[in-house]
């Protein structure tokens, strides 16, 4: 059975059963990866030394907003 054939299936399930699968396959994906921790840390990090050393051009909020 291939992606298609399971999403041929899934369309015929009742809309409760289908929210059912969908809530259940996010959460399958919302798990911890240390890695990614790891690299949003490293990140984070890099931007926060740039903005204390004033390398880092920064913005107002009224910027940011100013267009929406």
């Amino acid at each position: 059975m291939n992606e298609n054939d399971i999403l041929n299936q899934v369309l015929k399930l009742k809309p409760q059963e289908r929210f059912l699968l969908v809530e259940g396959i996010l959460k399958s994906l919302d798990q911890p990866d240390k890695n990614l921790d790891d690299l949003w840390t490293d990140e984070a990090q890099k931007r926060l030394n740039a903005y204390k050393a004033g390398k880092l051009k920064t913005y107002s909020m009224d910027e940011v907003f100013k267009d929406r």
